[in-house]
């Protein structure tokens, strides 16, 4: 799946999630890359639904979301939790 952030300095996710509602292969394009990376790496193979629940809300200073809180949409964007 690609999914195009709003509010946040990456621009897009990039990522997959298999039959066993796994997720994997995670590229943020554009954001603090060392930040993207580490959430990218720490989220790898860990079941979406855990995912969404230890990252959806997080913030980013004074702005409502995050790049963690913008992968947590996209995968429940993903698994059809909108």
């Amino acid at each position: 799946m690609v999914y195009k952030t709003k509010g946040v300095c990456a621009q897009g996710i990039e990522f997959e999630i298999d039959d066993n509602k796994k997720v994997h292969n995670i590229k943020f394009t554009g954001g603090c890359s060392g930040n993207t990376q580490g959430v990218a790496q720490l989220a790898e193979g860990m079941n979406a639904d855990e995912v969404i629940s230890r990252l959806e809300g997080i913030r980013c200073g004074f702005k409502p979301t995050s790049c963690p809180d913008q992968l947590a949409k996209a995968i429940r964007e993903a698994i059809g939790e909108n």
